[in-house]
C-alpha cells in the first residue's frame, strides 16, 4: 500500500469529526462500499479522509466514488489499488478535519439542506396516513440497508428504512420526521415476534 500524504503536518483527534464509516471490499480493485454523512462532492473536491490506523490518523483522497443507494456509496482510495490491499479499512470509522467540514458546508448552496441522520435520533416518525409511528431511539448503519431504531408509543421496537424516498419532509422546530410508508411495511416488524 503506497500512502502519500498532502497533509504535511501531523493530525490530532481534536481536529476531527466523524463524516461515516467503510463497510466492506467491493470487487477486486480496492473499492469500499462506504455510509457517507455528507455530500459525496465532498470527497471528490480534493478533501481528505482521515483514517485511524494503528492509533495515528493517515489522510487519503478519493480517486472516484459512486453511488450504491441512498447513503451508501463505492469508493477508490487513490494508492488502493486491490481488495487485499483494501481490506484493512473494512469497518473503519471515516473522519475529516473539522475545518474542512465546514468550509465545505460553507460553500455548499445546500448546506441548509443537508441532514445527518444521527442528528434524527430523539424526533418523531409521523407517517402520512397512520400518525404517530413512535421516536427514533437509534440509526442502525450497520449493514447497507440504514435503518431507523424507532420506539413506538407501546414501547416496540420498529425497524423503518432510513430512504430519503420515504421521507416527505424534516421539521427541525417540532423535531419530526414525515414519512410515506409504504402500506404494509409495519407489519413485517410483526413476523418475527413470538405470540
Amino acid at each position: 500500500m503506497v500512502i502519500t500524504p498532502k497533509i504535511k503536518t501531523m493530525i490530532e483527534e481534536k481536529q476531527l469529526t466523524e463524516i461515516g464509516k467503510f463497510q466492506k471490499t467491493h470487487a477486486l480493485k480496492g473499492e469500499l462500499n462506504a455510509l457517507l454523512d455528507i455530500e459525496p462532492e465532498f470527497l471528490t473536491e480534493g478533501n481528505a479522509i482521515i483514517i485511524d490506523i494503528d492509533g495515528i490518523y493517515v489522510p487519503f483522497y478519493c480517486e472516484n466514488i459512486r453511488n450504491k443507494g441512498t447513503f451508501s456509496y463505492l469508493v477508490k482510495l487513490e494508492g488502493i489499488n486491490s481488495e487485499s490491499e483494501a481490506k484493512p479499512f473494512v469497518n473503519k470509522i471515516i473522519y475529516a478535519l473539522k475545518e474542512a467540514v465546514a468550509e465545505f458546508a460553507n460553500n455548499t448552496d445546500s448546506s441548509d439542506d443537508v441532514v445527518f441522520l444521527d442528528d434524527l435520533v430523539g424526533y418523531d416518525i409521523l407517517d402520512d396516513v397512520l400518525g404517530l409511528i413512535g421516536k427514533i431511539k437509534e440509526v442502525d448503519d450497520t449493514t447497507d440497508n440504514v435503518l431507523f431504531i424507532v420506539e413506538s408509543p407501546e414501547g416496540e421496537k420498529i425497524y423503518i428504512p432510513a430512504v430519503e424516498e420515504l421521507i416527505s419532509s424534516i421539521d427541525s422546530d417540532s423535531r419530526c420526521v414525515e414519512m410515506n410508508l409504504p402500506e404494509g411495511l409495519l407489519d413485517l416488524n410483526n413476523v418475527n415476534k413470538k405470540e
